[in-house]
């Protein structure tokens, strides 16, 4: 009987279910008509098992220089494994073993997108949250604008490739391809806008003014009822636009002061709620990877996706605003989850 060099797979598969059931060498070597030296190779290799393999010994950490990395990792929490042994001047430690006693002491994560908070800034936002801590906020309207581009977020381009399948082009280009600035504003259940600003133009305190004026008081606020107009606060942030002499002088000459403009701690985007509205459109947009080709066809789809946002959810939104208050308090003028 001729001697072939390798068996199937079927074959192994065969040869163990024979085993299984009992049979011989000989037997099985009759059934799959291989060389009895084939079939006694591969049983014997299959009863020797793989090697296991030997794990060489970690180097040993003293619980003093554990303790300087447990340091050094509190100081450069966005340092590497290496940089951290040797600003412990811990050497000869291969980086397997540096990340094994990293993990028994930490945990790899994003850095947060927020600015820092100091003491200032905390004690800002409480005071913050005890000034409209019984304000009635179904009567306020959270402001705020947006950008977005023709590209969307990079880390939301990823998905479930099959195997043997090209993962789909993704476009590059530079600042994202461009993109489109939106204003817009929520007030109860109800969403104002959105309003798009005109491309190329930079907001500063004057064409910021100039924009409200077009947009808002003449499309939805002149619409509304004197006793709306009397109860309504302003809410806005403090970018350089908003908060400037400018500004503040022209939303008094409108009747928005005082009161009725609502002031804003720093560093605080956390507490506005349509920052959660601004987070649903684009998952809408973006959604499975999509990019866009024109500004146009991307405000088109911040049109329809506004569209699609229902009272309900807007209403949840800027219910949410006790509980906010709260949590600041909570966390002492600490950031809060959103």
């Amino acid at each position: 009987m001729r001697q072939k060099k390798d068996l199937t797979g079927s074959e192994k598969s065969k040869i163990v279910r024979y085993l299984a059931e009992g049979c011989s060498s000989l037997k099985i070597v009759k059934l799959l008509k291989r060389d009895h030296r084939t079939i006694k190779r591969f049983i014997q290799n299959s009863q020797q098992g793989r090697k296991k393999r030997v794990e060489k010994p970690r180097r040993k950490i003293t619980a003093h220089e554990l303790r300087k990395v447990k340091r050094a990792a509190a100081k450069m929490p966005l340092a590497t494994s290496l940089a951290i042994f040797q600003s412990c001047n811990i050497t000869g430690v291969p980086k397997s073993t540096r990340c094994a006693i990293l993990r028994d002491m930490a945990k790899v994560r994003k850095a947060e997108r927020r600015p820092p908070l100091n003491k200032t800034h905390k004690l800002k936002r409480q005071d913050w949250a005890k000034k409209y801590l019984k304000t009635d906020f179904s009567k306020v309207l959270w402001t705020d604008e947006m950008r977005v581009s023709l590209n969307g977020p990079d880390g939301w381009a990823r998905g479930w490739i099959g195997k043997g399948q090209r993962a789909p082009v993704r476009l590059r280009r530079q600042q994202g391809g461009g993109g489109v600035l939106v204003w817009a504003g929520i007030i109860k259940d109800e969403l104002v806008g959105p309003f798009r600003v005109e491309d190329g133009v930079e907001l500063n305190s004057q064409s910021y003014c100039q924009f409200l004026e077009d947009t808002f008081f003449k499309q939805w606020y002149r619409k509304k009822s004197a006793s709306f107009k009397k109860n309504m606060i302003f809410m806005q942030d403090n970018a350089p636009s908003h908060a400037s002499k400018y500004s503040t002088a022209w939303l008094a000459r409108k009747g928005i002061k005082e009161e009725k403009l609502m002031t804003w701690p720093p560093c605080s985007p956390d507490l506005n709620p349509i920052e959660n509205l601004w987070s649903i459109i684009k998952c809408e947009i973006y959604k499975e990877g999509k990019q866009y080709t024109s500004l146009n066809s991307v405000w088109e789809a911040v049109v329809a996706a506004a569209c699609n946002v229902d009272g309900e959810q807007i209403k949840t939104l800027t219910e949410s605003m006790d509980g906010r208050l709260l949590s600041v308090l909570a966390e002492k003028g600490g950031y809060i989850g959103r």
